[in-house]
Order: structure tokens, then sequence, then C-alpha cells
């Protein structure tokens, strides 16, 4: 087996062990890169090779005086491009933040490296995180590493194709309205958007305030226990972060799911949901009952209101968000002006994408005087409401079950033309965001063209632990795979 084709755990165990160094986990990782990089376009920005293996060299060295004991030390990571590090390019993949280099760094990232895990580069992203398929970064689209004529999924796509593709051991992706998990599904690989406030939102640059949360992308549930256990923290310079008692989710990495109560919306499997998608998802449902659990349908009511709902909110606060990026202070400013408004103006209009352009023009409309009440409150009440039929739902089951997406990835360029179909797309992982809930995708097979397809458990607020029990209970009926296009490198250490 190949070095890159490891779990992020498994790797960590075996630099631990000196079987390889995280200098031999760097070079393999950066070969992979080379092989295949310029067909998936997962990065925006790499590292140089100097700088990666310096770094897995002082890692090293750290591992084997016992100073770094962690499962994630010499492990090759990916960071989303909306997250702040400091000295290395940040651009939410967008043109108006082309030359931005922050001064600080993420308190998520910052973790990580306090973990040893040892950065690679910035995965590519739907601009400033709006979008679901990873084509409307102003660098270029992603492609799917299991069809590169599809798309990976968004926003998170990067991250997701590069742990798919194996140009990383795992990544880190947001979570918005679905942005680890439907990519995930999408990409064959496990993601995890933990309970909003768990992981800190600090050095996250901000699409929807009340929404965002940074979660881990993995091979497997292992994997993503691991890395939140590493990145969850309470942190005081983020308002919204939640002190926890319990930070130890790999406890909950146990094959027992007996007596278990899971429910599955009726609403869930309705119409616009792909058979094949269907099917799998209740081949999965069959595959947990098997194993002890109780599964049932039950109607979960308010999943038409979810999507309307999410879209005022998460676009009132874009408008809100994105207006300090105008020109004066840092990234892209316009070459030819006359006055300060002139330059703003400017600036914007041509520093953001059509898609970003949407959601502030659609958010600044709902909360313009005539329209707040109307639109903007409305959609608060009803985000209150769809956490009461959680709370409800949570009252009778452990775990909720249900599609991570509608359909397996589209092809490329086939869901821009049509933006209320790709807004649709967000049907089943949009509520959770609204709820402020845990949500997972794990693989569960494959549609008949060869595309993954992804299973989403969600859980109630800080109970990652039944999601990691339930989804590590299915995995195990199933072995973990890779596209080919993971192998592409050769002459890697063994």
């Amino acid at each position: 087996m190949r070095i890159t084709e490891w779990t992020a755990v498994e790797l960590g165990k075996k630099i631990k062990a000196g079987e390889v160094t995280a200098v031999d986990a760097a070079k393999a990782v950066l070969a992979q890169i080379r092989a295949v990089e310029k067909d998936v376009h997962a990065y925006v920005t790499l590292l140089d090779e100097e700088t990666i293996l310096k770094k897995a060299a002082e890692v090293q060295e750290k591992i084997e005086k016992g100073e770094l004991k962690g499962p994630l030390a010499g492990v090759p990571v990916a960071i989303k491009d909306n997250m702040c590090t400091e000295g290395i390019r940040t651009t939410c993949s967008s043109k108006i933040l082309f030359n931005f280099e922050p001064a600080y760094t993420a308190e998520a990232v910052l973790n990580l490296e306090k973990a040893g895990a040892v950065i690679i580069g910035k995965t590519n992203m739907d601009e400033f995180a709006m979008g679901s398929t990873t084509e409307t970064s102003a660098y270029g689209v992603t492609r799917n590493p299991w069809n590169l004529e599809h798309v990976p999924g968004g926003s998170s796509g990067g991250s997701c194709a590069a742990v798919a593709a194996g140009e990383c051991s795992f990544a880190l992706g947001s979570d918005t309205g679905g942005s680890i998990r439907q990519p995930s599904s999408f990409c064959g690989v496990t993601g995890l958007k933990p309970t909003y406030g768990t992981v800190s939102r600090y050095g996250l640059i901000a699409y929807g305030s009340s929404l965002d949360q940074i979660g881990p992308v993995a091979k497997d549930v292992t994997d993503c226990a691991a890395i939140l256990e590493a990145i969850a923290s309470y942190d005081k310079k983020d308002s919204t972060s939640v002190k926890r008692e319990d930070y130890d989710f790999t406890s909950a990495l146990v094959d027992d799911v007996k007596g278990m109560k899971i429910g599955i919306p009726g609403d869930y499997l309705g119409e616009g949901l792909d058979p094949e998608v269907k099917d799998a998802i209740l081949a999965a449902a069959k595959a947990l009952e098997a194993k002890g659990a109780i599964v049932e349908e039950f109607d979960l009511s308010l999943v038409e209101y979810a999507i309307p709902a999410y879209y005022v909110i998460a676009c009132a606060e874009a408008s809100s968000n994105l207006a300090r990026f105008d020109g004066v202070k840092y990234g892209y400013r316009a070459k030819d002006y006359e006055g300060l408004h002139n330059m703003y103006k400017k600036s914007r209009s041509e520093g953001f994408g059509e898609e970003v352009k949407r959601r502030i023009m659609l958010g600044s409309f709902v909360l313009s005087s005539g329209y707040y009440d109307a639109y903007y409150l409305k959609a608060l009440r009803t985000k209150a409401l769809i956490k009461q039929a959680f709370d409800k739902a949570f009252a009778k089951y452990d775990v909720i079950l249900g599609p991570a997406a509608p359909n397996t990835a589209p092809k490329l360029g086939s869901s821009l033309s049509d933006p209320l179909k790709m807004y649709l797309g967000d049907i089943y992982t949009i509520s959770v965001n609204l709820a402020g809930l845990p949500g997972m995708t794990v693989p569960c097979g494959k549609d008949s063209r060869g595309l993954p397809i992804g299973l989403q458990l969600i859980g109630d607020c800080f109970q990652e632990k039944k999601i990691i029990r339930a989804a590590y209970a299915f995995e195990q009926t199933r072995s973990y795979e890779a596209p080919e296009i993971a192998k592409a490198a050769e002459g890697e250490a063994k």
C-alpha cells in the first residue's frame, strides 16, 4: 500500500512507529500533486517544496524527541482558501483578494499546526464559499477525481477533491449550507460539520456568520473524529465559540448501534431524489438495522421552507460581511476611477464574480427598509420553527439519516446556467446549518456511472458522538474506495 492511500491516522501511527517519516509523507504527497494537479486543480496556492520539506523535517525532529505525540503529527493537510494563514496567500478564490496575505492564522489551523500537521497549500473553492460546484472560483474549476468531466461539489470542492485524489491526507473545509457534506458525497470521502460553536471561526473569512462552521474532510470516520478532536476548542476571540465539557470524539469509534433509534424523514425521500441515490440510502439504513439499530420513517415537516429561509438569511449576512472588500485597505483596486465612490463601485464590480454579486444584491434587497419585515424577519422566524421541528425529532430519535444531495455529481457547466436549480441541490443539507446541528457524510455506494453517493447522518446539538458512532458502524460494512487517479504517482515510497 502506498503512503497516499493510508488514512491520516494510519499514516500518523506509522510515522510514530518509525516505519516512515514526515518527510517521506510530504514527498509522497508532492509526487502525487505533480502527477494529478494539472487535471484535478484542487489547489489555488501550493507552498513551495523546500518550505514543505523543511516543516516536515522540523515536525519529524519533534516526534523523535517525544514533543509531538498526537495522531496527526507529520501528516500532510490542505486548508480551504477562506481560512487565514499568516504569510500564505488567502484569496477565498476571488479576484478581489488576489494578493491578500493575512497577518495572522485562523484558530482551527493553529490547532492543527500545534498537533504537528504539515500544511501543503490552500484549496480551491466557490468564490467566498458561494456555490455548490467549485465553478464560481476566479482561478478556474476543480474537477471531480472520479470523473474529470464532473464537478466535485462545493463550496469545499477543492478540499474534497484533494483528499479523494491523494493530494493530501486530510483537509479542512467550511460548511455554511452543506459545503463540506455535499462535496464529500460527490467525491466519495467523509466530511463532518460540527455543532455551531464547536470549532472557532476566528480567521475564517465570513460568508454567513450565523451559519459558517469549520470541519474536517478525510478518508474515513476515524480520521474525522481525530481531526475534530484536534481543531475543536473554546476560543475567546470568537464570540460564538462554545466551551464544551467533552472533546473526546474518538471514544465514539465503536461498532455498536444496538438499540440506537434512527429516523428517516419521509420528506427526504420524495420528489426530486434520484432513484439510485434513494436505493443506496435505504440500503445503508438496512445495514444499520441489521446491526441492531431501530430504523423508522417519520415526517420532519418544514423542509420546503428551508431553502428560501436559508438563502434570505445567508445572503443578508453575506451582503454585510462582504461590504469590507472595497479596494481601500487590501486586495484588488480598479486601475481607472474618478473619486472615492467610483473607486468603490469599479473595484467591487471588477473584483467580485457573478454569483457573489447576485447574493450581495439579494441580501441588500431583503435588508432594505421596505422589505426587512417581509423577508428577513420572516426567514428568522422560519429558522426558529425548523429548529423546533428538529428538537421534536430528536426527542424521539438519536440520529436522523438521509441523502447528502438529491443526485450524484453533475457535469461541469450544467449547474451555473440555472442558479435556482443549483440552490435546490442544497435541500438536504441547509436545515442542519439553520438549526446549528452536527452533520456527517459517509460514502455509501456508487451510481450506474460510477459516481459516489453519500449518506448523511444528522445529530442533535453537541451530539457528534452519536453520528460518529452510527457512521463508524456503517463504515464497517464496506471498505474505502479511491478513484483510479489517486494511484497516479509512480515510484512513491511504500
